[in-house]
């Protein structure tokens, strides 16, 4: 692959939120974000998407120091960057890192790759953590957890003072639940299909389709937690995705969902022509 010339991240101590905030549940209306581009100089290039992915996570990886307490995301594009942390310890560039993982299999691939490890218990404020999101609206609010792991991703993120997320330009929606494609929301097993009806209920306006999530075998899917799954499909973006997250949290059995709003202070876009950073 073509050499990339991608500027460097800006001050982390600047620009991002204080951890110890909760979610701020009103989308701002006249948010003003920060770009910045860096362009591929390269001819006649076919990139595919695990490619856009690995050039999102490395540049993301360039806003880890030696010496953080590090969020380790979920999913295939944070996969890639925990295998860079894992290259960069190895090599030296980068010592002292500690890696607090959002899923088991997260944490199996960062033992693999040597990478110590925490949890929240003994580290409960982090640096930095970095994830992948399945969409991103203009205000650079989320939705994730088609993964599966929205919760400890959640608790995680929430408690790290910057939040970098890493997507390609494909996740990139005119508001949440755009795609088309599940908005997840944990829920215990007690009763569960009585939730995914309260659920379906909740957006009966809007028009939605709550199923829940089942593995390969066609057995419900069950969370690191020990829950299940109802995936939300929307038939139109979320008028208020503010007022949706509280309506669904208000509801008993309902353990968390997968709308991460005002949590992300940076995201970084691989599309074909460049990288681009969106800053708040």
């Amino acid at each position: 692959m073509a050499s990339l010339s991608l500027s460097s991240p800006p001050s982390l101590s600047s620009s991002f939120h204080n951890a110890s905030t909760r979610l701020n549940l009103r989308t701002p209306t006249s948010l003003k974000l920060r770009t910045r581009s860096s362009p591929l100089s390269v001819k006649a290039i076919t990139l595919t998407q695990d490619d856009l992915k690995k050039l999102a996570a490395d540049k993301a990886v360039e806003y880890v120091k030696s010496g953080m307490v590090l969020g380790l995301g979920t999913g295939s594009t944070a996969a890639f960057v925990v295998s860079k942390l894992g290259e960069l310890l190895k090599s030296g560039e980068l010592t002292n890192i500690i890696g607090v993982p959002t899923s088991k299999r997260t944490e199996e691939q960062a033992r693999s790759l040597n990478i110590p490890l925490s949890v929240l218990d003994h580290n409960p404020r982090l640096d930095l953590a970095i994830d992948g999101a399945d969409e991103v609206d203009p205000y650079l609010n989320l939705v994730k957890g088609r993964g599966g792991a929205l919760l400890r991703e959640k608790m995680v993120e929430a408690a790290s003072e910057n939040f970098v997320v890493v997507v390609d330009d494909t996740k990139l929606v005119s508001g949440l639940g755009g795609s088309g494609l599940a908005m997840p929301v944990e829920v215990v097993q007690f009763c569960w299909k009585y939730n995914l009806i309260r659920l379906q209920e909740l957006f009966k306006e809007e028009g939605v389709d709550a199923k829940l999530r089942v593995d390969e075998s066609g057995k419900p899917y069950v969370t690191d937690n020990s829950n299940y799954i109802v995936d939300l499909y929307f038939k139109t973006p979320i008028r208020d995705a503010n007022a949706a997250g509280t309506e669904i949290s208000a509801l008993e059995g309902v353990v968390e969902h997968g709308l991460f709003l005002n949590m992300a202070t940076s995201v970084i876009i691989a599309g074909k022509t460049g990288v681009e950073v969106k800053d708040k």
